[in-house]
């Protein structure tokens, strides 16, 4: 069985998407005649827990850990609020941003190159350097963001030689929150060449999306693999669906994820049908912008608005198996449309109609088109929009809103492992 160190920040009891990828593929890899050890930090702080997860890490392999230092913990006393609004991600529009916010983006941008967790890169590649070594351990996986954990890879291709395999679960210098950093030219100079330098070092890339492979394949000749995210074919589907007509959104709703335009037909729709503004629910499951929140109170849906909360990845699946229909929504920007979400699969497994609003050219309605598994409409739609939901309404009336999806099994997490141990073992 070929041996394999996987490092990666996130990992149970980490919460969010982050950390789903390769706990999945760690639990599927030992199929195929690879052994997983893992690394990852032994203080981390984690901007979502999700303990239900720790029952999911498969028993008897082998956990390594090396403590982190992060300029997140000393940022908290001075904000916590900010500190964690940043670090899950949420950053505000500029015109919107108070002085800390500014502050904290511009230190976090110039400062910490290419994240917070750079402080992690030297004892790392020191600690497994003699790791790797005692225990004839010739191939690692890094996986980012946070893309520091890249240079840890690079550090150790330079010292000992070994095979590289560089996980992109977004892109780097082309990802849509880095026009916010407030990067100065130096920094900016700083991320390419970092960036260049693991993509032309390491020996294969691998991406979560198409479009991301097509901008690394402009910028390298290493090779560039995509494996997607997937659905674990463990998820069951619930018969129960709910009651009322459910549009749902599971994950974090960022303030650049705020489309209007569906607003402003579901404000329509329940100012014009009487029976829909009895029936319609908006579920959003995760945290949720203030921006976000402050559009849906302009456009009279506060009512209709159900805001759970995080909730566990099992409680998460739940919903998505129950709810009438499952919103995936995606900021409107060029640098997003090779974003393709991880819930993107298993709302796929929950086998429930997915309506998705996204950037011109997103990868994911081409995952729609392929599998028959939902409906994109651009940002800037709006008849063609409120026609669908109309009619979606309607066949909820009947108890006909189904979804007659197919080819989603590809997308299996056992099958993608699969295909991932293939090129680990070339």
């Amino acid at each position: 069985m070929k041996k394999v160190l996987i490092i990666t920040y996130y990992w149970p009891p980490a919460g969010g998407p982050g950390v789903q990828r390769w706990l999945k593929f760690v639990k599927y890899l030992q199929d195929f005649d690879i052994e997983p050890i893992v690394y990852i930090p032994e203080n981390p702080d984690y901007p979502i827990l999700d303990k239900s997860l720790l029952e999911e890490v498969p028993k008897g392999i082998t956990i390594l850990k090396k403590t982190i230092f992060e300029p997140y913990f000393l940022a908290k006393f001075f904000s916590k609020k900010e500190t964690s609004t940043i670090s899950s991600g949420i950053i505000k529009e500029e015109n919107t941003q108070n002085f800390l916010q500014k502050l904290f983006l511009y230190i976090r941008g110039n400062f910490f190159i290419p994240d917070a967790r750079k402080f992690w890169i030297k004892p790392s590649v020191k600690y497994l350097s003699n790791y790797l070594s005692e225990n004839n351990i010739d191939t690692i996986v890094t996986t980012g963001p946070p893309h520091s954990l890249h240079l840890i890879g690079l550090g150790l291709k330079k010292k000992l030689g070994l095979k590289w395999f560089a996980d992109f679960r977004d892109p780097w210098t082309e990802i849509g929150y880095h026009k916010k950093l407030k990067l100065s030219a130096s920094a900016k100079a700083k991320h390419i060449a970092l960036e260049t330098e693991v993509l032309t070092s390491a020996d294969h890339i691998i991406t979560t999306s198409f479009s991301t492979q097509k901008e690394f394949k402009s910028k390298t000749n290493t090779p560039v693999t995509v494996i997607t995210n997937g659905y674990d074919s463990s998820t069951g589907v619930s018969s129960e669906l709910d009651q009322k007509f459910t549009l749902s959104h599971i994950g974090s709703l960022l303030s650049g994820r705020n489309p209007e335009n569906l607003w402003k037909v579901l404000q329509e729709l329940t100012s014009e049908n009487k029976d829909f503004k009895k029936d319609f629910v908006l579920k959003l499951v995760g945290t949720v912008s203030k921006d976000v929140l402050v559009s849906l109170k302009a456009h009279g849906l506060e009512t209709y608005l159900e805001l759970p909360g995080y909730v566990s990845h099992k409680k998460a699946n739940g919903i998505q198996q129950t709810s009438q229909v499952l919103l995936l929504m995606e900021i409107d920007s060029p640098e997003t449309k090779g974003i393709i979400p991880g819930k993107l699969f298993e709302y796929m497994a929950a086998k429930r109609p997915i309506l998705a609003l996204g950037p011109k050219d997103w990868d994911v309605n081409n995952i729609l088109k392929e599998t028959n598994a939902g409906t994109y409409f651009g940002y800037l739609e709006e008849a063609g929009l409120k026609a669908h939901i109309l009619s979606m309404y309607k066949l909820y009336k009947t108890q006909q809103l189904n979804v007659n999806s197919v080819n989603i099994e590809k997308y299996s997490r056992k099958k993608l492992a699969w295909e991932l141990a293939k090129i680990l073992k070339e």
